[in-house]
């Protein structure tokens, strides 16, 4: 198997456009258009994001497997956005992976604590899931998102 590398992700490069397109109609299909919060593009090039792909290899010739994006809402508390494995590479450990990379950069950057909203639809137990084994807990809503029954809003201590 080649070997899996995480680096910045290049919001122009139709590898990434394609992962990000998937995504997006998979939550747009899965949640209410109220309650779909995953960023687009625009978003992810906000300078508060830094947004990172895996990929098989490095190169024009690597499949991108999976992306995820880290949000800073102040200096000490981050948001996991993004969190996606392409279809055809999921049961490989990727989502492990992208979050065990976005908490080290987390704690680099000092942060205290890093939240996520997810979905509560059936679609989002394999999420659900990961994060719960990673220490995450369930929380109330944080920075600008209200009580919504199909979130669930989650926190995890650094």
């Amino acid at each position: 198997m080649p070997e899996l590398v995480i680096d910045l992700a290049d919001l122009a490069d139709p590898r990434v456009l394609r992962l990000l397109e998937d995504h997006l109609a998979d939550m747009h299909a899965t949640s209410p258009a109220e309650s779909v919060h995953a960023l687009d593009v625009g978003g992810l090039a906000d300078p508060t994001v830094t947004f990172w792909a895996v990929s098989d290899g490095e190169g024009a010739g690597a499949a991108v497997l999976g992306c995820v994006a880290l949000k800073e809402l102040s200096p000490v508390h981050g948001e996991l956005k993004s969190m996606r494995a392409d279809a055809a590479a999921r049961g490989r450990g990727l989502g492990r992976r992208l979050l065990e990379h976005v908490l080290d950069e987390a704690r680099a950057r000092g942060y205290a604590r890093v939240s996520l909203e997810t979905g509560t639809e059936p679609f989002f137990a394999p999420a659900r899931s990961l994060y719960e084994k990673a220490g995450f807990s369930v929380c109330p809503p944080f920075g600008s998102y209200v009580l919504d029954p199909n979130s669930v809003f989650y926190t995890l201590e650094l």
